[in-house]
């Protein structure tokens, strides 16, 4: 991380988080609180029994207490119908479903996670998609789990993808300007797809001083033997 100056941008202090709203094709895993045992049982299954699941979405047993938003933007949770969530975050989409279920099933609370998060790396040669398993993720964890960018990855332009409620935007930035950390660029969201682009000119790139050394050093012994073969006569060989 470099301070700005001429070469490196500067960007404002515009570090903003904004919750993650909900969208068609999102998993949510859901489980029901009650002082009924019957009730419990009913929504999620025997006592104990989710403990040991990964919220990532690994373990395919957990897709029997998940519930995916369908296109009309709604979850379709058993013997409610369906509850309204796309566009919301998890702590309203969790309200709008204690909402409905009160009036059936008193005393009861609801628990409601995203699940089956990712976002995605391309370019750099370290394309992949990979998990999100904590609230928050920022731009350089997000890299870092992708195994960095390769030395011929352009970090003056890194850019991401963002899938948003009024279409696809792109967010362009250096990622070497210390400003980052308190930028709108410094947290990732899930589907985010970050894109690294090649350098122009790999063949020319000095990316430090002994690859210098060894440019230079490889330049003037072609030269020097290709004069001594256009240019030295046979005699003197």
């Amino acid at each position: 991380m470099q301070k700005p100056d001429n070469i490196i941008p500067s960007y404002n202090d515009s570090l903003i988080y904004n919750d993650y709203l909900l969208s068609i094709g999102d998993k949510v895993f859901v489980k029901i609180y009650s002082t009924q045992e019957e009730t419990n049982a009913i929504f999620n299954g025997p006592s104990n029994q989710l403990i040991s699941m990964n919220l990532d979405g690994s373990n395919p047993n957990l897709d029997l207490y998940a519930y995916s938003v369908q296109p009309n933007g709604s979850i379709l949770f058993p013997m409610i119908g369906e509850v309204s969530v796309a566009g919301k975050n998890v702590r309203d989409a969790t309200r709008a479903l204690e909402q409905a279920i009160t009036p059936i099933y008193k005393f009861s609370s609801v628990e409601m996670r995203l699940i089956s998060r990712y976002f995605s790396v391309i370019g750099g040669g370290r394309s992949g998609r990979y998990p999100i398993l904590r609230e928050k993720i920022n731009i350089f964890q997000a890299l870092a789990m992708a195994g960095d960018i390769g030395e011929f990855g352009d970090r003056s332009k890194v850019r991401i993808l963002r899938e948003t409620e009024n279409g696809t935007i792109v967010k362009t930035f250096d990622i070497r300007s210390e400003d980052i950390i308190h930028s709108e660029y410094f947290y990732i969201q899930p589907n985010d797809v970050i894109y690294i682009q090649s350098l122009d000119e790999q063949f020319f790139s000095i990316l430090s001083f002994p690859s210098l050394l060894a440019t230079v050093i490889s330049t003037i012994s072609m030269g020097a033997f290709l004069y001594n073969i256009f240019f030295t006569p046979l005699g003197s060989r």
